[in-house]
């Protein structure tokens, strides 16, 4: 049900989440390692970076594998910043295959990335009558966090409250959020796995994009957030 990563440092090419890295995204399309539902993940793919302090993100997506791009390679090796986040999906049965349903989802700053899946019914409540982008229940989950974001909320409160709520109504969610502003990353481990590794900043990926020493597993129902001071751990 998805692949996703996100950086958070000093500046990098879009490809160091992507193709870089020996099990970077690209790879974990075709072949990812840990992934608990579905074999490949072709049914799109979408990345984002902050191109100038105190503007919006530049997205670009589309609803095709992401190996079957042509002006990917180009685009990801100029595209360089310090927050990145990037995604290659798997639909979940029954949910469109187009660029609308594929993260990143976008509002103002804000970018958010799902990996699992979740009852739409379980999330509708929460969005405080906002239209999601797409039907697709990671649009939901997007429309409910930007809500409490939009209303003042704190990054990793108004996650962490969207996510609690939404596994409390569907027991069998999945729920790995990436939710940032550029200045910040949120991150949620809940039934699916999150790794961390900490360097000349701080790397989030649903499952590890290489080998070298250093990843640490997320442990379930906890979330992380990130920021230029450091990472900290809290349950869910």
């Amino acid at each position: 049900m998805c692949r996703h990563a996100a950086w958070l440092g000093a500046p990098r090419p879009v490809s160091a989440l992507l193709r870089d890295p020996g099990h970077g995204l690209l790879r974990q399309s075709y072949a990812p390692r840990l992934q608990r539902c579905g074999q490949v993940n072709a049914d799109g793919f979408g990345i984002a970076w902050y191109d100038r302090a105190g503007e919006g993100p530049v997205r670009y997506r589309r609803a095709m594998p992401i190996w079957a791009d042509a002006n990917l390679a180009g685009l990801a090796a100029v595209a360089r910043s310090g927050c990145l986040m990037a995604a290659v999906r798997s639909a979940s049965p029954g949910m469109p295959v187009e660029e609308s349903a594929t993260a990143p989802f976008t509002e103002g700053r804000w970018l958010l990335s799902h990996n699992g899946r979740v009852a739409r019914g379980a999330v509708r409540p929460l969005t405080r009558d906002r239209e999601p982008e797409s039907a697709c229940d990671s649009a939901w989950l997007a429309a409910a966090v930007f809500a409490r974001l939009a209303s003042g909320g704190p990054l990793a409160e108004s996650v962490g409250e969207v996510v609690a709520l939404a596994g409390s109504a569907d027991p069998d969610a999945r729920l790995n959020l990436l939710v940032t502003d550029g200045q910040a990353v949120a991150a949620t481990a809940w039934h699916e796995t999150l790794f961390v590794h900490l360097g000349e900043g701080v790397l989030l990926a649903s499952e590890p994009l290489d080998d070298r020493p250093g990843w640490q597993p997320v442990p379930d129902r906890h979330l992380v957030l990130a920021t230029p001071d450091g990472l900290r751990a809290d349950p869910l």
